[in-house]
Order: structure tokens, then C-alpha cells, then sequence
């Protein structure tokens, strides 16, 4: 599929090296329902990483956020806890942006299909015309298009610590919808793991410039217990880096 990629007007280098140090890590526009806009626009961000001899999803990890290797250690932490064992043949992904984490799931299975949610345009049709993923219709809180237990894993990296709790908690009902018995759900969000004092002091002087939304907390035990009365049980949990700290993955499987 070739789908015309329009970029966004080049960000000043001053306000590029506030965003790199504040450690925004969101690589698509959340511009629905009140979230961050544009951290990392697509035409600045590709020439950038050509320039450093370094692929998009390297570039972001070790230049943009200061976290090398941050992308690739979630996905082995993933396929330690089993993820990829059961070679999943459909999978979702919401809000994958550059597509760091789709390209290195692609690695570790070979999908039949890979659905993905991304609101911003120019990011969306790369990851078409790249990984030849079908990009299903956006809206920023709904996976309409996706039909009820059908997708073996469904993911999302760094995107519920960037958006409202509603945005969140809607898209929770929707992934479990989506994923058959037996499938896997993926996400993390920054939960009270990831907030001791020390932390929340990091994330008060060091993160969040000039956006107030970012990050975004959630409570551990309101994602575990949703997501049991929705037929889903916790498998696994660690945490990964994000921006100045981290931030909490957890495994779902869904057993009804």
C-alpha cells in the first residue's frame, strides 16, 4: 500500500532538546479527548535518525528519551514471560507510533494479520508502507473496527500514562473484547510501583515540561481487578523505563 505521508512543521532545536530532556517518551499525536500533542513529529524525527546512522526506534530510546535499549529489553522481558511462546497469529496494537515495539514484535512472531490504532497520520501510513500492518480507523478510545474475540495479543506501550483516566478505561473494556479466550493483553501504565517518594520527585522536577497531562498515574489494583471481571487474569508484571523513571508492565490472559 503506498499512503502519502504529510510531515508537521520542524520543531525549534530549543524546544526539541526541552522535550528531550523533560523524557517525553509518546511517539503519536493524542490530540483527542485532552492528551499531549505532537511530542515527536515524523519528518524531523526520520531525518534526525538518518542523520545519526541509527533506525527510527534506536534513535528515540538512546537520543530523544536517554533510555538505550529500553524498547528491546520489554520485549525480552515479554518473550521471558511467555508472550511470544504461543506464536500469536492476529495481533493489535494501539498507539504504536514510530512502531519500535512493532518492529521488534514482528521479530519475535510471524502474525497473519497486525491491526493498529494510531491517530497520527503521517506515523500511521509509514508503518503501513514499512510493515505492511492494516491501520484501522482511529477515534482515541474505541477499537469499533475490531470484531469481538478475534486477536491472539493485543499491546500498548507508552500510551495509557499519556492520556485521560476515561481514555484509558475505555480502551481496557475494548482490549478485552477484542482478545480471544486464551490471548494476551499487554500494556503498562504508571501505577503506585512506580511512584515511591523518590520518584514522584524525579517526575516533579525533572519531567512534564510544559505538559501537565504527561505523565499520567493509574492505580495497579483498578487495572487487576477490571480486568478479572472482564475475564482477564494477571500473568506478569515488571517495570520499564520511561522518560525520567518508569513505568509498569503488566501481562493479561484472558481465560473466558
Amino acid at each position: 500500500m503506498n499512503v502519502a505521508a504529510r510531515g508537521k512543521p520542524v520543531l525549534k532545536a530549543g524546544v526539541k532538546r526541552l522535550l528531550g530532556r523533560a523524557g517525553f517518551d509518546i511517539v503519536r499525536s493524542t490530540r483527542v479527548q485532552g492528551g499531549v500533542d505532537d511530542f515527536i513529529p515524523f519528518e524531523p524525527t526520520m531525518r534526525a535518525a538518518r542523520a545519526a546512522g541509527l533506525s527510527v526506534g534506536d534513535y528515540i530510546d538512546e537520543v530523544m528519551n536517554g533510555t538505550p535499549g529500553a524498547t528491546r529489553s520489554t520485549i525480552d522481558a515479554l518473550r521471558e514471560h511467555g508472550v511470544y511462546a504461543a506464536a500469536p497469529r492476529t495481533v493489535l496494537e494501539i498507539g504504536p507510533g514510530s512502531g519500535r515495539y512493532l518492529e521488534r514484535t514482528l521479530q519475535e512472531c510471524s502474525p497473519d494479520r497486525y491491526e493498529i490504532y494510531e491517530t497520527a497520520a503521517p506515523w500511521a501510513a509509514y508503518l503501513v508502507d514499512t510493515f505492511g500492518v492494516v491501520a484501522q480507523p482511529a477515534e482515541g478510545c474505541s477499537l469499533a473496527p475490531t470484531a469481538d474475540a478475534r486477536v491472539d495479543l493485543v499491546q500498548a506501550h507508552k500510551v495509557f500514562n499519556t492520556v485521560t483516566f476515561l481514555q484509558s478505561a475505555r480502551y481496557f473494556f475494548e482490549m478485552a473484547r477484542v482478545t480471544r479466550p486464551g490471548g494476551r493483553i499487554v500494556f503498562d501504565v504508571l501505577t503506585e510501583t512506580c511512584l515511591d517518594p523518590a520518584a514522584v520527585g524525579v517526575w516533579a522536577t525533572k519531567g512534564g515540561a510544559g505538559h501537565d497531562s504527561y505523565p499520567a498515574a493509574m492505580p495497579r489494583r483498578t487495572c487487576v481487578d477490571l480486568f478479572a471481571t472482564l475475564g482477564c487474569a494477571l500473568e506478569a508484571a515488571f517495570q520499564a523505563p520511561m522518560g525520567v523513571a518508569s513505568t509498569e508492565v503488566l501481562v493479561f490472559r484472558k481465560t473466558a
